[in-house]
């Protein structure tokens, strides 16, 4: 398989990433992102793209790829309503029109998150804007698409979040990890990374993917 990831800088990137590197039925992965990875394989080729609006400009051929795995976004808190749109909808969407046009025939995976609101209307902005980004790559026509709306994630193989506060929390509940690991409700980076290969190993009807569900399929053969 020849993955697309885009933005594998954070938590959820790096698993996916680090999963796509050491998984037997990924034979490529290329990445895009605002500055060069820090990692070195002979599966990865490394794209750097200061502006997502110029995807387009990228010289690749996309048509080899088989799935692109959707990882980049950011919190909600503290940023203008306006730009958590821009960001997330806007630039989500340019890059899924491209794709689509140079390849239908790729899956697309959206990383998400849990509370998000798939009919548009709720009460809370981020979760409605989350609910249009996802429902346009499912309406997009693509092969396959899924949801991914992981809640709590435990960090794992070394891999840390951008957010300091984050690691520092992390840092002091890690002697509880392996207690809330037993819990279907809380997915490790281990399992949201295999997860995310799986739906093409194992394509499924559930398209949206929260913590019980993404645990599954990470642990199907």
């Amino acid at each position: 398989m020849h993955i697309l990831i885009i933005g594998a800088s954070g938590m959820v990137g790096q698993a996916v990433l680090l999963e796509c590197l050491e998984h037997h039925s990924v034979t490529q992965v290329v990445c895009v992102s605002r500055s060069q990875l820090p990692q070195s394989h002979p599966k990865l080729t490394s794209l750097v793209l200061e502006d997502f609006t110029a995807f387009h400009t990228l010289d690749y051929d996309w048509g080899r790829v088989d799935a692109c795995f959707y990882a980049m976004g950011i919190s909600s808190v503290g940023v203008n309503a306006e730009v958590y749109y821009s960001l997330t909808y806007d630039l989500t969407a340019v890059i899924a029109d491209h794709l689509y046009e140079q390849n239908p025939q790729m899956v697309f995976n959206y990383v998400s998150g849990q509370g998000t609101d798939s009919s548009e209307k709720g009460a809370l902005g981020w979760a409605r804007v989350k609910g249009k980004t996802e429902n346009y790559i499912l309406n997009k026509g693509f092969k396959d698409a899924y949801m991914f709306r992981p809640g709590a994630i435990i960090p794992q193989k070394g891999i840390r979040s951008r957010t300091a506060w984050y690691n520092a929390v992390y840092w002091i509940m890690r002697p509880f990890f392996p207690l809330l690991l037993r819990s279907k409700n809380i997915s490790s980076t281990t399992t949201l990374g295999l997860a995310m290969i799986q739906t093409l190993r194992h394509p499924g009807d559930q398209k949206h993917l929260e913590n019980p569900q993404i645990n599954a399929l990470a642990a199907l053969p």
